[in-house]
């Protein structure tokens, strides 16, 4: 499983809709989009989903990416930029990629032992996040903020709760066929990305365990704090 240089600007399937609750940002945006009959404009998400004006082009702009939305430009009488509407693509998750995270991942099961799907996992983690200048150093709740960042823009929907038993509930799986049908691969690529991307923070905190399916529709990753005030 090898890494490609440079930053993937995504990895995996899109987001799908879900009931909406904190933590939830992109899905909202795109419930926004479905909702409104000839588009919406980047002021009217912000405005709509409660999100900063740049928070908002964000979302759109990864939704535009997924194939779940499209720009369409504003016709205009008069001279100028025409305003740009985002709509709803109403694109599904593409059944290929469905099938292909299917066959690798039974291919990874059938090498069995000698798979360290961990391992790979841990590989991905220390690739994908933003390491911390020299002589720098981040407290727990800036790495689990920065870990949430991460979970999100891989797709998992996560929601971080604070407490001396920290966790990230990962409310979306981009691989969800996937894991159903072999957890102990697919949920331990996951649990693997997570210790990578802390361990590159150099953080005070390390993942306890991922719990597959706390709920029907929510991991749930256990975390640690090893810092004197954990």
């Amino acid at each position: 499983m090898s890494i490609p240089e440079g930053r993937p600007t995504r990895l995996t399937d899109p987001v799908q809709s879900r009931p909406t609750s904190q933590g939830t940002r992109r899905t909202a945006v795109l419930a926004l989009l479905r909702n409104a009959d000839g588009g919406v404009t980047v002021d009217e998400v912000a405005h709509g989903a409660g999100l900063h004006v740049n928070t908002a082009r964000f979302h759109l702009d990864k939704l535009v990416e997924d194939g779940l939305a499209e720009r369409q430009a504003e016709e205009r009488g008069t001279p100028g930029r025409p305003r740009i509407r985002y709509l709803a693509s109403g694109a599904e998750r593409p059944t290929s990629y469905r099938l292909l995270s299917r066959m690798l991942v039974g291919l990874v099961s059938s090498l069995g032992a000698h798979a360290d799907v961990v391992g790979a996992g841990r590989a991905w983690g220390r690739h994908l996040v933003e390491p911390v200048p020299p002589h720098s150093r981040v407290d727990a709740a800036e790495a689990i903020r920065r870990l949430e960042d991460l979970m999100e823009e891989v797709g998992f929907d996560p929601e971080s709760v604070a407490g001396p038993e920290p966790e990230v509930r990962l409310h979306h799986c981009p691989f969800l066929e996937a894991a159903q049908a072999d957890p102990e691969v697919v949920c331990a690529l996951h649990r693997g990305l997570m210790e990578g991307a802390l361990a590159t923070l150099d953080a005070p905190v390390t993942v306890v365990d991922l719990e597959p399916f706390a709920t029907p529709r929510t991991c749930r990753a256990r975390l640690r704090r090893t810092d004197a005030t954990g």
